[in-house]
């Protein structure tokens, strides 16, 4: 099972976190905050797999990938494959390099919604649903597609119950 997906700068700074079994936020800001006191001191020719034990409790582990001032982390238990988590994120990344061209950290700020969307559509309570970024980048094309449509009768009631002075 997936326990978490993070995705946080080289400074340490959360930029989007996601956890499958409840924590306290308390101990959410401490995970984090371990997790980049590992990621950071890690030189870069070592393998992106670590061993978690004691940050995240026995059978844990995390894998992660360095893509410019980002880091993106997915903690996970011994029932998921190593590669498998590795190329998740491959997907992840691919899938928000399509939606908002070269991704940077300014986007996953503020596009919060979208990037929770996005991970819904490839983790679901901790458990992987999609693959495909062409699949994720559709289910996520059509939601956006529903949204517009259900704004634009909001403003189309609103509209008609303004003039009948409703």
């Amino acid at each position: 099972m997936i326990r978490s997906v993070i995705i946080m700068n080289t400074q340490g700074k959360p930029r989007l976190i996601r956890f499958y079994e409840s924590q306290p936020p308390e101990k959410q800001r401490e995970l984090v905050r371990s997790l980049y006191g590992v990621l950071s001191s890690r030189p870069e020719n070592v393998s992106n797999f670590v061993q978690v034990d004691a940050i995240f409790g026995p059978d844990s582990k995390l894998v992660y990938k360095h893509f410019a001032t980002l880091y993106f982390i997915i903690v996970f238990d011994s029932s998921e494959n190593e590669l498998a988590m590795l190329d998740l994120i491959q997907v992840f990344v691919e899938t928000l390099d399509r939606c908002f061209k070269n991704v940077c950290e300014l986007d996953i700020v503020f596009n919060f919604n979208k990037m929770h969307t996005i991970l819904d559509e490839i983790i679901f309570a901790g458990q992987v649903l999609e693959t495909s970024s062409e699949e994720v980048m559709r289910a996520v094309d059509e939601i956006a597609r529903l949204e517009k449509s259900s704004n634009a009768v909001t403003f189309i009631a609103k509209s008609v119950s303004g003039r009948l002075g409703r």
